[in-house]
């Protein structure tokens, strides 16, 4: 389970976070910087510091957390494809301020003036995006590893445990606030999931990004228009399993599937035809066609 097609195409917003990420918790490790962030009550109330609240919302303090971050922040790009670039930056800012007041009323309850309370690094939007992948994104394969039942989702749920734990009570805190982020949002608190940001501002953060590191979209790439569900006025152009033969048809279990992710049963079915009835890659399919 990878999120998609490999690379950043149709994620700009997600591509500018991991690389903002990278490059902070990068150059500041080397200045000997990662170790001075975290949010504490002195920083946020008795000497507050603009340049260390804006850092600690980009920069990890170490390379495992690093590490273990940027591969999530670069796997729930499915829900920027799934809802949009534009859409998505407000999942991010709502996600991120949400969250930072969370830890600032937290911060303010605990009263530790010494004490560096929290961990830096973009902990608000990687569990804030924990929520709509419990919820939206579908189980497609079940196994056992030494007589415990895992999914292929397990993996996602042990990268966020670890790096939820990765400072113990500094990182557990941001954590559970990034959660109640992402579960306001999911309530669509204030009507926050219709909210977009005007189109010039939308068309600026394209214009950032470099062209993706993902599949060309040259010659090896065929329309699958016809074959893929069909939007009005929408085509998706992308390199997926050529379909089944037309006699094979999709099992109930996988429409059914998809259909309670909120998708058309046809367009469903259609898509499980082009992915051979792999769920996984059928959703793919639907998340990439509704991106257009």
């Amino acid at each position: 389970m990878n999120g998609g097609p490999s690379g950043f195409n149709n994620a700009p917003v997600t591509r500018i976070c991991v690389i903002a990420s990278a490059i902070f918790s990068v150059f500041l490790g080397i200045k000997g910087g990662s170790n001075k962030l975290g949010l504490s009550y002195q920083d946020i109330f008795r000497n507050p510091r603009l340049w260390k609240l804006v850092l600690s919302v980009f920069a990890f303090s170490s390379t495992p957390e690093m590490m273990f971050g940027l591969y999530l922040l670069y796997y729930f790009r499915v829900f920027e494809r799934q809802i949009g670039s534009n859409k998505y930056s407000v999942f991010i800012l709502f996600s991120v301020i949400v969250s930072l007041l969370f830890e600032v009323f937290a911060v303010t309850l605990l009263q530790d003036p010494l004490a560096n309370l929290l961990t830096s690094g973009p902990y608000g939007l990687i569990f804030a995006s924990y929520v709509p992948f419990y919820f939206d994104i579908p189980v497609s394969t079940r196994f056992r590893v030494v007589g415990v039942h895992l999914s292929d989702k397990s993996f996602i749920y042990l990268a966020g445990v670890q790096l939820l734990l990765s400072s113990w009570k500094r990182s557990i805190l941001p954590g559970i606030c990034g959660i109640l982020a992402g579960s306001l949002y999911r309530l669509n608190l204030f009507g926050i999931r219709k909210a977009k940001f005007p189109e010039f501002i939308a068309s600026f953060f394209s214009r950032l990004s470099w062209p993706s590191t993902g599949s060309p979209r040259g010659a090896t790439s065929r329309n699958v228009t016809g074959s893929a569900p069909s939007y009005a006025g929408r085509h998706v152009q992308r390199t997926y399993p050529a379909p089944m033969a037309p006699s094979t048809e999709p099992s109930e279990d996988a429409i059914a599937t998809l259909a309670s992710m909120g998708f058309d049963r046809n367009s469903a079915r259609q898509a499980l035809v082009q992915a051979r009835n792999d769920v996984n890659t059928a959703t793919n399919i639907l998340l990439e066609a509704q991106s257009h």
